[in-house]
């Protein structure tokens, strides 16, 4: 099966070595180059690769609005981020929007090769300990909200991030156009639920669940 490849980076270097590298593979077709992230829009949804290989920093639109408008289109090609250095805030952002390979530029060729096999074959590949403590992060979360999801109603766990926001009572039933009553019930239900005594505990349960 022929994987096929649209790479965006907007150093000539870096491009010129990637292309390469794919070029060396047989079961690799390079479909398009791109420069920015535009063009790398335009690629994805001119010829709908299995993969996009594109750099975190580039002109126009960086990597991360690319990953946002896929993830907006719901286009099917699985995206790997290719960076100099990732934060654990744009690696959590990305994971949150499907992304599957994250990549860092000193890895060796060879490994490259490797982590887009397996993103094209649905598996997960992530790169040093930022982006491992982004993913271990979001798996957390990811836990904690089945776990609370299990006990609470949305509209509960609306009410219960708004708690730990800061609002009150008042300012709950003017955002969710309830009255101040239907609030102080599904509050008790909360507590009832969460065996919580006030909205302190509350607080800090939201906090320990990452709702907050």
């Amino acid at each position: 099966m022929t994987i096929r490849v649209v790479l965006a980076d907007d150093h000539p270097i870096v491009m010129d070595g990637l292309e390469s590298l794919f070029r060396l593979e047989p079961d690799f077709q390079i479909v398009a180059r791109c420069q920015n992230g535009d063009e790398a829009l335009h690629a994805v949804r001119r010829h709908r690769p299995d993969v996009l290989i594109v750099d975190l920093r580039m002109p126009k639109l960086d990597g991360m609005a690319v990953v946002r408008s896929l993830h907006e289109e719901k286009l099917p090609t699985r995206v790997i981020l290719l960076a100099g250095a990732i934060d654990r805030t744009d690696a959590l952002e990305a994971l949150r929007l499907g992304v599957r390979g994250m990549v860092l530029k000193e890895l060796a060729p060879r490994l490259l090769i490797q982590c887009v096999r397996k993103v094209h074959a649905g598996e997960t590949w992530v790169e040093k300990s930022s982006v491992t403590g982004a993913l271990e992060t979001l798996l957390r979360r990811e836990a904690a909200m089945r776990e609370v999801g299990a006990h609470l109603t949305p509209r509960e766990i609306e009410l219960v991030r708004m708690v730990a926001g800061g609002l009150r009572n008042r300012q709950m039933a003017q955002q969710l156009s309830i009255t101040e009553g239907t609030v102080k019930i599904h509050l008790h239900n909360v507590y009832q639920k969460l065996k919580v005594e006030n909205r302190v505990q509350l607080v800090l349960y939201a906090q320990s669940k990452g709702l907050v």
